[in-house]
């Protein structure tokens, strides 16, 4: 897709230019300020920003990013940054909207969802493969079985928050195939999955969760979290999320979700070993 690959060579080409292979050991408040170096002029500020989680101010010399300060995770507001970063670098000549959390969750075929959702994409794709570059990406994930604790573990790696990181995950079809799905204020707003997952999904856009599923015993528990990490890949049915043709047998797949109380969100994450 070719918004896709305008952020990653973005991302990429900005590396470059700065001499690095990451951004893992830097705090990127010391990054923006080098910038100055490859001609990007750009002050960084936090600040408390209400119904906003970053915004763009461009100028005709300096730029400034805003990023809130009552964010409160360091994952977060590091993927804020590299997503302002990446539309400083692309849309200076566009009208961009103040960011907020439904922003940094748009993936590919869903930016028709939000305004400006081309831009947003880009943006995303930008601050995964600055954050988390491909290659290194892959490195750390190939030949890994999938659980919560190989995404807790990259998640630590890279810096990045649980939700982008399986957002990354996602996008490499070499890995193991997984389905994702969104849930907002108690009703499914998106889901996507890998081209080699060979399930169905059940029509649940703008629905609640199945009864049976982890998510909702998440909605039950208002968002709060149940399991430990060694208990948050639940068993569950196939047909719990997925439609079952008349040669499907019922099967036994894996269900974890990252729920955000703050934000009323959950996402479910679906896969069979």
């Amino acid at each position: 897709m070719k918004s896709l690959n305008r952020g990653k060579v973005e991302a990429q080409k900005l590396l470059h230019l700065c001499g690095l292979d990451d951004v893992i050991d830097l705090e990127l408040d010391f990054f923006v300020a080098g910038l100055i170096t490859v001609g990007l002029d750009v002050l960084l500020i936090e600040e408390e920003m209400a119904n906003c989680d970053g915004k763009i101010i461009f100028g005709e010399k300096k730029s400034i990013i805003k990023v809130n300060s009552k964010i409160q995770f360091g994952q977060r507001k590091r993927f804020v940054v590299a997503h302002e970063i990446g539309h400083l670098l692309m849309h200076r000549n566009f009208e961009l909207p103040e960011d907020t959390f439904a922003n940094f969750n748009v993936i590919e075929g869903m930016e028709n969802t939000l305004r400006n959702g081309k831009q947003e994409l880009e943006a995303n794709e930008f601050a995964s493969e600055l954050l988390m570059p491909e290659n290194l990406f892959l490195k750390e994930a190939m030949e890994k079985k999938f659980t919560p604790s190989l995404i807790k573990e990259l998640s630590e790696k890279f810096r990045t928050s649980l939700t982008a990181t399986v957002y990354r995950y996602l996008q490499h079809s070499q890995l193991h195939p997984i389905c994702i799905v969104f849930i907002e204020n108690g009703r499914v707003k998106y889901w996507k999955k890998s081209e080699d997952l060979k399930v169905w999904m059940s029509d649940y856009n703008k629905l609640p969760p199945p009864s049976d599923s982890v998510a909702m015993e998440y909605l039950q528990k208002d968002y709060d979290f149940i399991y430990t990490l060694e208990e948050k890949a639940q068993t569950i049915s196939k047909s719990t999320w997925f439609k079952l043709n008349q040669y499907d047998e019922d099967s036994d797949f894996y269900e974890y979700c990252i729920p955000t109380k703050r934000y009323r969100t959950i996402l479910s994450i679906i896969w069979e070993d």
